[in-house]
């Protein structure tokens, strides 16, 4: 049973430390995490069905990235990562639920055993921006733990609604009563803005996390109605998908009008991102699946896959007068980035390792400072089903550095190369013509494992009658 006292304590702001009166106030940051929405699901980064005309103004008024990254191709790992700054291998969060989900048993590697809540010694990023003196909120998904001790309550957050599952008739921890037709995008946006409203005069620092677009797909009918008869553009094809996609862009839209009402412009930095790439492309790599609700096309691939539309997702960064307008860079960031810039903004400190660097000089420059960026890294111990006998991804591996990109499956042991810059959609494997530059950086791949003590699936003798203990699709 949850501890209702808890929940009710914990919602109550905790004592911030008050400051000078001469010292000049800390930004605020806000934090937009959508959660399955693709690279091409925004128009600013090339759909020509879908609406979005408040993150395309976003992007307007601050920095895109073309190379953003999420740090696991599905949502659980990149969460880890976005509040440890710290990759799979440290934390164990590699993917969704345990390896029994799929029916790993029919392969020739067992996986790497899944943990499911992050880790209570993980220092998070909200407890080190509480502990910067900042007040702190989450509303939305977690997905790292929702039990009273693993909660965002007790994790760092001041203020914190978490909810998913279902977009209409949901339930929150902690219970918060809300009409039976509410959408959940509204009511998690109604409760950043109101919580932007009353901190306004102190630093803040707020993360809105989006269960929209995830399955199941189901969007409200008048925003539905828009799209109803509109052309199928590039694979974006779906009215509600369309209409869920929108619902996200009235939020973005309205926590940046709040801002900008508050006069608030000046002193907040707002990002906008999404957890892993989009529910589609599958069938160009001979998976079948349900329905494709969306593509990433011209990336290869889709959400649970280390192929570019898996993992690259949009990176939208805007703060008035201090990010400049209307700006695009190809430097490439990753989910564990996240932490290290949020401290250098803050003050805040780490008490752990970090595996991210600081990218704060490269957006307040709008790209055009470019600070030392190592190579990104991904590991993947396990198997993400789709339909019996398909698989999105078998265990994996991958690393990019610079404008080259290895990916090495644990159970072939082929290592595949890529030059994203010639070739963003990785449709030419050029480990045979150039060996030498595919075995060092596999090399790397291979010594940062090493380093970082990352475990592997282990050799299984296959069943091929071996069946999964839960089920679980392309959506998951």
């Amino acid at each position: 049973m949850r501890s209702m006292g808890f929940f009710a304590a914990a919602f109550l702001l905790t004592g911030l430390a008050s400051a000078g009166a001469a010292e000049a106030r800390k930004p605020n940051v806000v934090f937009i995490l959508a959660d399955d929405l693709g690279y091409t699901d925004v128009a600013c980064y090339g759909s020509r069905f879908y609406r979005t005309p408040n993150i395309d103004r976003m992007a307007a008024e601050g920095l895109r990235l073309t190379d953003g990254y999420s740090c696991g191709p599905n949502c659980q790992p990149t969460r880890a990562a976005l509040m440890s700054g710290q990759y799979g291998p440290r934390t164990g969060v590699y993917t969704v639920g345990s390896i029994e989900r799929f029916a790993w048993r029919t392969r020739s590697l067992k996986p790497v055993d899944n943990v499911q809540k992050l880790p209570l010694e993980t220092y998070t990023l909200g407890q080190a921006v509480h502990d910067a003196g900042y007040v702190t909120g989450l509303f939305g998904k977690w997905h790292l733990g929702q039990d009273e001790a693993h909660h965002p309550l007790k994790r760092g957050f001041d203020e914190s609604i978490v909810s998913m599952g279902k977009h209409f008739d949901f339930e929150t921890i902690p219970p918060v009563d809300h009409p039976k037709d509410a959408y959940l995008a509204d009511f998690l946006t109604d409760k950043a803005v109101d919580f932007i409203a009353r901190h306004k005069d102190r630093p803040f620092y707020l993360e809105l996390h989006h269960y929209a677009v995830h399955a199941p797909h189901q969007a409200k009918p008048e925003m539905v109605a828009r799209f109803v008869g509109t052309k199928p553009e590039g694979g974006h094809h779906d009215p509600t998908y369309a209409a869920m996609i929108a619902s996200v862009d009235e939020s973005v839209g309205r926590v940046l009008k709040t801002i900008d009402e508050l006069g608030l412009g000046d002193d907040t930095l707002v990002i906008f991102t999404s957890d892993n790439g989009g529910v589609g492309g599958y069938a160009r790599e001979g998976i079948k699946v349900g329905k494709e609700i969306t593509d990433n096309a011209p990336l290869r691939g889709g959400k649970g896959m280390l192929y570019e539309g898996g993992v690259r997702v949009p990176y939208i960064f805007r703060w008035t007068g201090k990010v400049p307008p209307g700006k695009t860079s190809d430097r490439p960031v990753n989910s564990v980035d996240l932490y290290p810039t949020i401290l250098e903004l803050t003050g805040g400190r780490a008490k752990g390792p970090l595996d991210g660097s600081s990218y704060l000089r490269l957006v307040t420059s709008g790209g055009a400072d470019r600070p030392e960026r190592g190579p990104l890294y991904w590991h993947f111990p396990g198997y993400l089903g789709a339909s019996k006998g398909h698989w999105r991804t078998t265990p994996a591996g991958a690393i990019r550095d610079g404008d080259w990109k290895v990916v090495e499956s644990f159970e072939t042991g082929d290592v595949e190369l890529y030059n994203l810059r010639d070739d963003p959609g990785e449709k030419h494997d050029l480990a045979a013509e150039q060996p030498a530059r595919a075995a060092e950086l596999h090399a790397r791949l291979v010594a940062w494992r090493k380093e970082i003590h990352a475990p592997m699936p282990t050799p299984h003798t296959p069943d091929p009658d071996a069946t999964a203990k839960k089920g679980g699709g392309a959506d998951e």
